[in-house]
């Protein structure tokens, strides 16, 4: 059996990942591919408690070993109890946010060093990788607006501005370097633009893996 493709949206806040995951899981459908659709962190129900507690807002400082430790916990029961098995059936996982993801936030927006990072990836991941990754790319000013007009704001979407610009920075910087599994896509225009985009990066993806 062929292995599935595994294909991450990433970006930072209020961008529209899930709406343009939704879109993208839709198309694969209507093009007969088997696809399951997952989030980070969470996706079982171990790390879905582990999502709760990093999103909670809270009195007490988290230390950024904790997060990044808590981090990795959750994606190790995510990609042994859904991702590999999925992609071991041919089915293809799409998901929102990964290990691209450590890199933005508790890189570039916490300061952990890229080699410790890199440790926890190779420790919890071997070799496994995204083989495509969608960058929705907007303005920080922009995503956050959106952000606070969904409702009550996460611990992280509570952080100050420099803290998503730092991150945004970082996502590029890693786009830049793997510009062969990184697809950008300018998230700061009307909906209907985006998923156009959007639409056309997973058609083509297709035409290529399959």
């Amino acid at each position: 059996m062929t292995r599935g493709r595994f294909i991450t949206f990433e970006g930072t806040e209020g961008v529209g990942k899930s709406t343009q995951l939704a879109n993208a899981a839709e198309i694969l459908r209507d093009l007969g591919v088997d696809v399951i659709v997952t989030r980070e962190p969470g996706g079982t129900p171990m790390a879905e408690a582990i999502r709760e507690l990093l999103l909670a807002p809270r009195d007490e400082p988290v230390h950024e070993l904790t997060e990044l430790l808590l981090m990795f916990a959750a994606r190790a029961q995510h990609l042994y109890g859904q991702i590999l098995p999925a992609l071991e059936r041919g089915q293809w996982v799409l998901c929102d946010r990964f290990t691209d993801a450590t890199f933005a936030y508790q890189g570039g927006g916490r300061g952990v060093s890229r080699d410790r990072i890199a440790q926890l990836e190779t420790l919890v991941q071997g070799d496994i990788r995204p083989d495509h990754v969608v960058l929705l790319d907007a303005p920080v000013e922009i995503g956050m607006a959106r952000a606070r007009h969904r409702g009550d704001l996460d611990r992280f979407e509570q952080e100050v501005t420099a803290f998503f610009e730092r991150i945004r920075n970082t996502y590029l910087e890693r786009a830049l370097e793997a510009p062969h599994r990184f697809h950008i896509v300018d998230a700061s225009r009307n909906l209907s633009e985006v998923t156009a985009d959007v639409s056309q990066i997973v058609r083509a993806i297709v035409a290529r893996e399959r």
